[in-house]
């Protein structure tokens, strides 16, 4: 499937300069207090769920709460910074062929992750933490499943909806507000065949809990796919170093727990599952080429906006919005070429049956 068809019935130039446009439209009327809230929202990737006395002590006792507005301002903003460039699906995808582009090794992955899940016509399906919509459509589309997005954020939920219907898919992607750290999800039990994830797994609370209620609601043989974040065994924390670029880093990916790939493969055999694919999706297990590719051009479209904020053509604030997104992105270039860290580690877990 092309990916024109996989985006839109509109040439994909037009589908992405209309996607461009409306984004620049909201950012342009941007209110201050939401500027105020998205750069304050920073401030909770400085935690890890792991330390609990900190997060008590800096944030209050109801520090959930507090992570999940925070998470809210963060991503309310975000998501249309992401969709200027070639991350409108708000994820950098494992470099599984370096001479195609971001967008195009996204849907490569997307496609092996559709495979590896056994997605077919009329497969339920769960998206969660669903972003923009844009994946759960690209696999509707392409394996004629039923997808359910589950989201925090009104606003992606909003854009999801519209692209949804705009595509006449609103039949087989549907979006709902939801929290992966309260539940029940709403879904019955043993009524999903799949569920799959992209890089939001640091916002899990308590990953075995998650991992368990996905238990819940899958069918027996049902599959989970998690593309994300992990830190891997050479990254010392007792070294300054690391430290410092542990903190860039995730302040541009947006992390607040630090899981080990053992915690993800431990967490998944206690909820009941049995992992079948446990590996880095990228060539050579680096990333690095494509996040390059991310940072230059943000940092040079930071630029072109400085050029047109002095002209002022654009206001101030544009400046500020880009400058706090493109920082951190070299750190994370070298985290990946270190191997210290990855936001392309690839796990498929299948739920056991009695």
């Amino acid at each position: 499937m092309s990916q024109t068809a996989t985006q839109s019935k509109l040439p994909f130039w037009m589908y992405r300069l209309s996607t461009v446009m409306k984004s620049f439209k909201y950012l342009y009327s941007l209110p201050p207090e939401k500027l105020k809230a998205f750069l304050d929202s920073y401030e909770v990737f400085d935690y890890d769920w792991s330390d609990e006395p900190k997060l008590i002590r800096e944030l209050g006792a109801d520090y959930c709460n507090e992570v999940k507005k925070k998470t809210v301002d963060y991503y309310s903003v975000l998501n249309h910074l992401c969709s200027i460039g070639q991350v409108e699906k708000m994820y950098i995808p494992p470099a599984m062929d370096l001479s195609k582009s971001i967008i195009q090794n996204q849907i490569l992955f997307e496609r092996k992750m559709a495979s590896d899940l056994g997605l077919t016509q009329g497969s339920r399906v769960l998206d969660l933490g669903s972003g923009r919509g844009r994946v759960a459509n690209h696999m509707a589309t392409a394996t004629g499943a039923d997808v359910t997005g589950l989201n925090i954020d009104t606003d992606q939920i909003e854009t999801a909806r519209r692209f949804a219907e705009a595509k006449k898919l609103s039949h087989r992607c549907r979006f709902v507000q939801g929290n992966m750290n309260v539940f029940p999800f709403p879904f019955e039990d043993n009524s999903l065949d799949a569920v799959y994830e992209i890089q939001v797994l640091s916002y899990c609370r308590n990953l075995e809990e998650t991992f368990r209620e996905l238990h819940r609601v899958l069918k027996v043989g049902g599959r989970v796919g998690c593309l994300d974040w992990a830190v891997l065994d050479r990254y010392d924390a007792k070294n300054p170093e690391h430290t410092n670029m542990m903190k860039d880093v995730k302040a541009v990916i947006g992390a607040v727990g630090n899981p080990t790939i053992a915690q993800y493969t431990e967490a998944f055999r206690r909820a009941g599952f049995k992992v079948v694919i446990n590996e880095n999706a990228s060539i050579d297990g680096l990333q690095a080429p494509l996040i390059e590719q991310a940072d230059k051009f943000y940092v040079g479209l930071g630029k072109f906006i400085h050029f047109l904020v002095s002209c002022k053509i654009l206001p101030k604030h544009f400046d500020t919005l880009f400058e706090r997104l493109s920082r951190g992105g070299p750190q994370f270039v070298e985290a990946d070429r270190r191997r210290l860290v990855t936001t392309s580690h690839y796990i498929v877990a299948e739920k056991l049956g009695a």
